[in-house]
């Protein structure tokens, strides 16, 4: 049984048509996300600029070639697209060979639509998780950020000026609350 045609297949649309209010529109919803993800996995604002640029012309191309059908959000689909035209840039950067095996090259199959679904999902778990972590008290969020770097405990302790029984009384208390507010 064939999925339907998401509701975002206008912005597929305004690719082809060259709508410049609806274009505008993808800059303003997708733009920022892919831009923080490149700049955190080691590129910078050209780069991104560069990558979503590459993206929108490959969609585009897919849209006009291949009947390119949305089945999910289009900005989760156009970030699955950067984050996949900038893993092989990593990889041409780093001199290593690329390959352009089937998960590297842009693809409209059902699974880059569920993968584009999936990645949606955990970006809104991302954002509730960001959410609940910024109204929890500043000691949590320090406890919480030293924890997340991998650092030891009584490393962390130390640093802290706290004990290392304290630490952990505190990192389960604050670890606790954060579940409980993303989870409500």
């Amino acid at each position: 049984m064939a999925k339907a045609t998401h509701p975002d297949q206008r912005y597929v649309t305004a690719l082809l048509n060259n709508d410049a209010a609806l274009i505008d529109e993808i800059y303003k919803s997708c733009a920022r996300q892919v831009k923080s993800y490149i700049c955190f996995n080691n590129g910078n604002e050209d780069d991104a600029a560069d990558i979503f640029q590459e993206a929108l012309i490959d969609i585009y191309h897919q849209a006009k070639n291949k009947d390119l059908q949305l089945t999910c959000p289009f900005n989760a689909f156009v970030f699955l697209v950067c984050k996949r035209k900038w893993f092989n840039e990593l990889k041409k950067r780093a001199v290593l060979p690329v390959t352009n095996n089937p998960d590297d090259v842009l693809d409209s199959s059902e699974d880059t639509f569920a993968l584009a679904e999936e990645l949606e999902q955990q970006t809104e778990q991302n954002n509730r998780f960001v959410a609940a972590f910024e109204k929890l008290g500043e000691k949590c969020k320090e406890i919480i950020r030293w924890s997340m770097q991998g650092e030891a405990q009584e490393k962390v302790a130390e640093a802290m000026g706290v004990t290392y029984g304290y630490l952990r009384k505190k990192k389960s208390e604050c670890m606790a609350s954060l579940v409980k507010m993303v989870q409500s």
